[in-house]
């Protein structure tokens, strides 16, 4: 439910702060008091769309708070959910729930869990016709439970079934087109016939053809150097050390040092002259690596980053080859199974289909009976279900199932969501909530415009049908009607002020002779002598019923 809600500068509401009650809270005023922006405060917080016109003059952004006690909903902290709205001239609008960043729909889908708004359609989930099944099966209750419960069970194997014949390509177009697919991909890998290793060979072939001048050119100076310089050179020396070896054991050991190096370096000499005479440039052999490197380049881009890869994934495609030519025995298996299921289905669905449309005029005989109460005789309400065509299922079995209304006598029945009228769409909801008030899983129920057009015994009514909601719901509601007003449990009072030149809202909680003053006032207009007689009558009488 609903403990607090903080305003702060929508309208001509400055900085109020109301603070809600479980049970039957009311809230009067004055015309122009501000009571419809509490509302649409209310709206905002919960979601809906915002004006920046609606930020009060003079100021550059707006927020809305609200404190929200729930102790079964995982968002909340010791039972407690802070919500908050930061709305800005400039566009920025800033929406928490207990300090965390949430998006205007995350905020939406949040707060139609807590918070049911009846006067304008943005978030009444009994509006929304997807939800209209749900509301139905909990008006049926444990009667349908095993039948929901086991069809369900059956319509997730249902569609994992579904789903594995899928991807194990059931369809046989698909399969012929993943084939085709895999037996390109292996063919066109294996025909290129790849090494490993290769890659890099070519590389290095390609790198020696693109500088065959200068490596031709380099090989031939060090080839000349070494046989007609540094050898002769090494020889002269040689010859001199042997001729003075004797004479000492250093000279003797520079002499094969000298000797070993001048065989390294005859060495060095013939593998030069190999490697330079090896060489072969022809220009057809350069053509054909450099052809063969973007094959193997074209096959990367395709199937992995080496050729190693290449080759990994050549395998895998081998493999996937054979697992789909000889999948046909387990889907032939799967949708056998998936042909058995579908038929269990349709067996719960027709079961399901058989209480709806039995609870579905119980629930409607129940509705347009609260309806005449409310001054709504010529409305009429009706459950529609019907069976999907087709055999078509969805997770609830085979129904669509549709809230429809006539509101005059000879119309023809309508979606709930075309109502015009605020204050028929509010007694609409009062009618359905009080049917369902047992099984509407929404903690905090608000009206406005509920008393547009009534009076007398259907203000009555409607008083006594929203105090036996209150009993399992929190209610908040804007009236002008003294009967309502009189039976709250929490009323609240919207008043304007002036300070500094500014109108502003106030609201203040009344009690005792405040009370009574002000139902006087709504009831007769005045607070006089007789009229507060009559409002104190009215408030025991409420208390009594």
């Amino acid at each position: 439910m609903i403990s607090l809600l903080h305003i702060k500068n929508i309208g001509i509401i400055e900085d109020i702060t109301l603070n809600l009650e479980n049970g039957f809270n009311v809230l009067t005023g004055e015309t122009g008091a501000g009571k419809s922006l509490i509302i649409d405060s209310i709206e905002i917080i919960s979601g809906g769309r915002f004006s920046k016109e609606m930020i009060r003059k003079g100021e550059n952004s707006a927020l809305i708070e609200i404190s929200i006690y729930s102790p079964e909903n995982e968002n909340s902290i010791d039972g407690n959910i802070i919500v908050s709205r930061e709305l800005s001239l400039n566009g920025r609008n800033i929406c928490k729930i207990n300090g965390r960043l949430v998006t205007v729909n995350e905020l939406r889908m949040f707060m139609k869990g807590i918070v049911d708004i009846h006067g304008q359609y943005e978030n009444q989930n009994i509006m929304d016709s997807i939800s209209h099944i749900k509301y139905l099966d909990d008006f049926i209750g444990n009667k349908i439970f095993n039948y929901l419960t086991k069809y369900k069970e059956l319509y997730l194997k249902y569609n994992n079934l579904k789903l594995e014949l899928k991807n194990n390509y059931g369809d046989e177009k698909e399969k012929q087109r993943k084939l085709d697919l895999l037996q390109y991909q292996y063919n066109e890998i294996e025909e290129a016939s790849l090494k490993s290793g290769e890659e890099e060979e070519l590389e290095l072939q390609s790198k020696q053809l693109a500088n065959q001048d200068k490596i031709n050119e380099n090989l031939s100076i060090a080839e000349n150097i070494i046989n007609s310089n540094i050898i002769d050179g090494f020889e002269t020396t040689i010859r001199a050390l042997e001729k003075i070896e004797n004479l000492n054991d250093e000279y003797k050991k520079k002499l094969e040092e000298l000797k070993s190096i001048s065989y390294d370096l005859e060495e060095i000499g013939r593998d030069v002259y190999n490697l330079k005479y090896d060489l072969d440039f022809d220009s057809c052999s350069r053509e054909e690596i450099e052809k063969r490197l973007d094959l193997i380049r074209n096959l990367k881009r395709k199937y992995g980053n080496n050729i190693n890869e290449i080759l990994e994934y050549k395998l895998e495609v081998e493999k996937e080859i054979f697992e789909l030519k000889n999948i046909d025995k387990k889907n032939d298996e799967i949708r056998k199974e998936l042909k058995q299921v579908e038929n269990q289905m349709k067996e719960y669905a027709h079961n399901l289909h058989e209480y709806r449309t039995k609870y579905s005029k119980i629930l409607s005989e129940k509705i347009n009976k609260e309806l005449a109460d409310l001054e709504m005789s010529n409305s009429k309400f009706l459950v529609e279900v019907k069976e999907i065509e087709n055999d078509k299922f969805n997770e609830n079995g085979r129904d669509r199932v549709e809230f429809l209304i006539c509101t005059n006598t000879g119309d023809d029945f309508k979606p709930l969501v075309k109502i015009a009228s605020g204050g028929e769409i509010s007694r609409m909801m009062l009618a359905i909530k009080t049917v369902l008030t047992n099984i509407d899983k929404v903690e905090t129920l608000i009206f406005d415009e509920i008393d547009t057009g009534i009076s007398g015994i259907a203000a009555k009514s409607v008083s006594e049908k929203m105090k036996t909601i209150s009993k399992n719901h929190q209610i908040f509601v804007v009236t002008h009607l003294a009967v309502i007003a009189a039976s709250a449990n929490n009323n609240l009072f919207a008043y304007k002020e002036v300070e500094n030149n500014k109108t502003k809202t106030n609201i203040k909680k009344l009690e005792n002779e405040e009370l009574v003053n002000e139902i006087a006032r709504i009831s007769s207009g005045n607070t006089g002598k007789i009229a507060l007689n009559n409002a104190k009558e009215l408030i025991k009488l409420s208390k009594v019923a």
